[in-house]
């Protein structure tokens, strides 16, 4: 290969590797704006109320046990003697309700804090179901003391209590009743995180007893609605005006309905299939608890994911563009400036900080084809007169619309994004292939040097 050519290659090289620059610069602004958002979403769910888990209910009872005096024989002298005296233990146990019906709807709303929103929900429930205590708590026959009193206290679990905007009136066996703050750590042992408690009094040990209970809950959180389905048999009947759900965790719905006016979902789930005292702990720790069934009411359309995901196409953009410029060059045998192959070069970087400004105030397809169609424009507006006239111009610029609009199909499809992306350079080494097959390179090297 003769100098020039071999310069001219090293050079289209060095702009490509120079041109990462400014695209690393945009990834980074991506990157800043991303965390932007993040910070916003905190915020507001500081102000209002974060991810919440629902975990209940739960029937906690404190019992007391009378343990009799231990008295032995003195070997020499054959009298009683009290090892130990009489003396009373305190006991807590733990209860998961028989049946657990839940009810809600879900109305979704976007708060802004300017340019910058998060996704808040207000979920509208009716629970209710019933816990069974059997005679002497369901206890084993005490053979080292007496049951003597038991005490039975509902417990519920939220992670954020301020998203609580009611204070229910629960019904327990027809008596209204209402849930208190927690007074001291009793009961932190049994369910970990924020909770409600509510004192259902005495129970009676050698009688068995069932607690029916029914109440509403308005509840507000940020994004991600979890419940742990801790009851015996749990049935969940959820519904919302958010088209785009995402159902995760160990149990997802039986049933599910969504549409464009939003979803409906329903799970069964049974106490077999769930672990209840990890269930138990599903707001003590912090993210997501496997043990729970969540719903996260996506944002379909993550702008700067998708701009993120762009910008990692750019480098192959610049190789495509600059390849065709070269192909231009010995096929036409017209010669094309290096600084032409920058400013062409830098009008494709700009294209994706384009991208991110406008997609932050406009829908992402509208910013989209604006950021698109204004760079092929003046790319076209540019090669009109670097090439010598309109035509290889439009030629050009039909190849930058195709080139986009498969960019925007490997974007909106993240499931087939290899596959077009390896169909894409397939085409476009097939193209090349193609066009150079007849080329002679000896002769346009010994042609270059004449």
């Amino acid at each position: 290969m003769n100098k020039p050519l071999l310069y001219k290659l090293l050079g289209i090289a060095f702009l490509s590797m120079l041109l990462m620059i400014p695209l690393i610069m945009v990834e980074e602004q991506i990157m800043t704006r991303s965390s932007y958002q993040e910070q916003v979403k905190g915020e507001i769910s500081q102000s209002a109320a974060g991810e919440q888990t629902l975990v209940g209910p739960v029937l906690a009872i404190r019992y007391r046990i009378k343990i009799p005096p231990v008295r032995v024989r003195d070997e020499k002298t054959g009298k009683l003697l009290t090892t130990h005296p009489a003396k009373q233990q305190t006991h807590i146990l733990k209860r998961p309700a028989d049946q657990l019906n839940i009810t809600g709807k879900a109305s979704v709303e976007r708060r802004y804090r300017g340019i910058y929103q998060a996704r808040l929900y207000h979920m509208d429930m009716k629970l209710d179901g019933s816990f069974t205590v059997p005679a002497d708590l369901g206890l084993p026959p005490q053979s080292e003391g007496e049951l003597i009193d038991a005490h039975a206290v509902l417990l519920l679990g939220i992670t954020d209590l301020r998203g609580m905007n009611n204070d229910p009136e629960v019904q327990i066996n027809a008596q209204a009743m209402h849930f208190q703050t927690p007074k001291d750590e009793t009961f932190n042992s049994i369910l970990a995180g924020n909770r409600l408690e509510m004192d259902l009094g005495p129970v009676s040990p050698g009688q068995a007893r069932t607690f029916n209970f029914a109440f509403p809950m308005n509840l507000t959180g940020t994004e991600r609605f979890s419940i742990t389905p801790t009851a015996s048999s749990n049935n969940i009947k959820l519904t919302s005006n958010w088209p785009d759900p995402s159902f995760q965790g160990r149990f997802l719905p039986q049933e599910r309905n969504i549409d464009a006016q939003g979803f409906e979902a329903n799970w069964a789930v049974s106490g077999l299939a769930r672990n209840f005292e990890r269930a138990l702990q599903a707001n003590g720790g912090v993210g997501f608890n496997p043990e729970a069934l969540s719903i996260n009411f996506l944002d379909t359309v993550n702008i700067y994911l998708h701009s993120e995901r762009a910008v990692k196409y750019g480098s192959l953009f610049i190789v495509l563009t600059f390849a065709a410029f070269f192909l231009v060059e010995i096929l036409r045998r017209q010669p094309i400036h290096v600084m032409q192959y920058l400013l062409v070069g830098l009008a494709l970087t700009i294209f994706f900080l384009l991208l991110i400004a406008l997609s932050e105030h406009l829908a992402f397809l509208y910013a989209y084809l604006i950021a698109s169609f204004a760079c092929i424009g003046l790319i076209i507006f540019y090669l009109s007169g670097a090439l010598g006239g309109i035509r290889p111009a439009m030629a050009f610029g039909a190849g930058f619309v195709g080139l986009y609009g498969v960019l925007y199909g490997i974007l909106q499809s993240e499931d087939n994004a290899l596959l077009m992306g390896s169909l894409l350079l397939f085409v476009v080494l097939a193209a090349i292939m193609a066009g150079t097959r007849h080329l002679d390179w000896y002769h346009l090297s010994s042609s270059k040097n004449a």
